[in-house]
Formats: structure tokens, C-alpha cells, sequence
């Protein structure tokens, strides 16, 4: 991956850390789910637009329009479970959950691309990090104990949206979506998901909103930043890169929502201090596996950014 990959993921990550937050602040005022069908059509009308300026033309050949709608049906599933998640659980558990993503992605595309498999090393690392994340994360206070079985349903919704998210990666990885624009795939998700979440929240009877410049303002930023620049970033670099070269960045931005809720705590915990150690070393042995591969491929100067570089911007 070259540097401006990197800086991009980066960047996405972050976006994508803090969307939960907004759904959660404004979900009196609007459900979530409603939210996010609104802001996957603002998405969908802006990539319409881009694709028009670029005097492009959507295909609809019967391969790219199934796999089109199949991603598209996924996603949406994926974000009615993290809308009814939301409800159940805190934002940040969300986030971690949600952000197993790369785990399920990796199990599935192992059997279609033998070149996303993942070797025992990035195994590993996915195992130790993935346990940091749970040991200073997910222990329970007292109060906490007191809605555990409420909290349990919110946290499985949001990892079966996280297996979701996972599935879709295999949908565009391993179908003709691979071989397409970014931003047409993403015209496909948006449009399918637009549709379809709206209509469950209409069925749900969870389609009213009441008016207020924070739940304007936190749909108009899902909808241009989170929905159309994050994730048009993010398909043009799943149609570049291996889904594994870009599920390392996610331990990092799980591990941030960490941190975000033990931030006013003070003082960091024993609890913190082992599962933090546990995520680095998680990353380590993630990275150092891409790193081998990388100054394999460096050879040939395929590569002008080694994945070991990551380390000297995440932590």
C-alpha cells in the first residue's frame, strides 16, 4: 500500500468511529434505522451525480445487477442490526462489535481467493487483539451487570451487523463487483439499502422524526461524509487492495472506541493496561506477516509502502 492508501484508511476509520455516536445522541429524535435509509439515499443521489459528471454509465448486466443487489441486501440488513443495536447497548460496544468485520471477511474469502488467505501469524495477531479488545473493553461495572441481559442483545446484534459487513466484503471481493468502479458498487449498496431501510422502518413503525437542527445536522453528515466520501473511499480502495491488507486498520479504530469510553475513568485500569498490551501485540504479528509479504513484493517494486511503516503512524 503506498501512503496516501494508508492516510486514507486512516482517515475512514476515524469517520466511521464516531457514526454510531451520532446515531445514539439523536435516536429520540429520529430511530436509527430510519436514519439510515435517509442518509443512503443523500448517498446514493451524490454518486448518481459523480457518476453522471464523470460521464460514466451504470451497467445493468444480470451478473453486476445480482451481485449489486445482493451487497446491497446485506448492507442492509447489516444496519438494521446496528440500529437495533444502538438501542440496546452503548455506542462504543458497537464499535467493537461491529468492527469484527475484517474476521468474518477473511474466514469467507479464504475459500474463494486463495490470495486473501490469511497465514497463521495474522491469525494470531486477529486472536490476541481481538481478546485485548474484550478484556479492556467489555468488563462490566455494577450498574453495568444491572442491564447485562439488555446490553447482551444489543452487543449480538451488532456483531451478527459486523458478520454482515464481512459478507458484503466477500460479495465485492469475489464477484464481478471486483472488476467495476468503486463508485458504481456503491451505487448498487446505497440504492439497494435506501429502499429497503426505509421500508423496514416504515414497517417497524419507526418512521417518525422529530424536527431539530441536531438530527438534520447528524443526517446530513452520515449522508455526505459517512455514506458518500468514507465509503466511496473505501470501495475504490477494496477494488485496489486485499481486504486483509485493509482489516489491519480496524484493530486500531476498535481499540480508539476503547480508550474513547475509559477516557474519563482517570487513572487506567489493570484490566486496560493488559488488554492494550494484548492489541499491540495483535497488531504486531498482523503486520509483521504483511510486512514479509510486502518486502517480497518490494523486490519488484510493486510496493512504495511497506505495511511496517504503519507502526509510525498507529500507535
Amino acid at each position: 500500500m503506498d501512503l496516501q492508501a494508508v492516510l486514507l484508511m486512516l482517515l475512514c476509520c476515524s469517520i466511521w468511529a464516531v457514526q454510531q455516536v451520532g446515531l445514539k445522541m439523536t435516536a429520540a429524535d429520529a430511530p436509527p434505522v430510519l436514519q439510515i435509509g435517509l442518509r443512503s439515499g443523500i448517498a446514493a443521489g451524490c454518486v448518481l451525480i459523480l457518476i453522471a459528471i464523470r460521464r460514466e454509465r451504470i451497467s445493468l448486466a444480470r451478473n453486476l445487477l445480482v451481485a449489486g443487489i445482493g451487497a446491497g441486501l446485506v448492507f442492509s440488513v447489516e444496519f438494521v442490526l446496528v440500529g437495533e443495536s444502538i438501542k440496546f447497548t452503548s455506542a462504543s460496544h458497537v464499535v467493537v462489535f461491529l468492527y469484527t468485520a475484517p474476521i468474518f471477511a477473511a474466514l469467507g474469502l479464504q475459500w474463494i481467493l486463495p490470495s486473501e488467505r490469511l497465514a497463521a501469524m495474522q491469525w494470531a495477531g486477529i486472536a490476541l487483539a481481538s481478546a485485548g479488545i474484550a478484556i479492556a473493553f467489555l468488563g462490566h461495572g455494577a450498574d453495568a451487570r444491572q442491564e447485562l441481559p439488555q446490553m447482551l442483545v444489543g452487543d449480538i446484534f451488532a456483531l451478527l451487523g459486523g458478520a454482515c459487513w464481512g459478507l458484503s466484503t466477500v460479495i465485492i471481493r469475489g464477484t464481478a463487483l471486483s472488476r467495476v468502479p468503486g463508485a458504481h458498487t456503491l451505487f448498487y449498496q446505497l440504492a439497494t439499502g435506501f429502499l429497503c431501510m426505509t421500508t423496514a422502518a416504515v414497517l417497524m413503525g419507526e418512521s417518525t422524526i422529530t424536527p431539530g437542527p441536531a438530527v438534520f445536522a447528524n443526517i446530513a453528515f452520515q449522508g455526505l461524509v459517512v455514506s458518500f466520501i468514507s465509503y466511496l473511499v473505501w470501495f475504490q480502495l477494496l477494488t485496489k487492495y486485499k481486504a486483509g491488507q485493509l482489516g489491519v486498520f480496524f484493530l486500531p479504530d476498535a481499540h480508539t472506541g476503547c480508550r474513547g469510553r475509559h477516557s474519563s475513568a482517570g487513572r487506567a485500569s489493570d484490566r486496560r493496561i493488559r488488554g492494550r498490551r494484548l492489541v499491540r501485540a495483535g497488531r504486531r504479528h498482523y503486520r509483521q506477516r504483511l510486512s514479509m509479504a510486502a518486502q517480497e513484493q518490494g523486490q519488484s517494486g510493486s510496493l512504495s509502502w511497506s505495511p511496517a511503516d504503519i507502526n509510525q503512524i498507529v500507535p
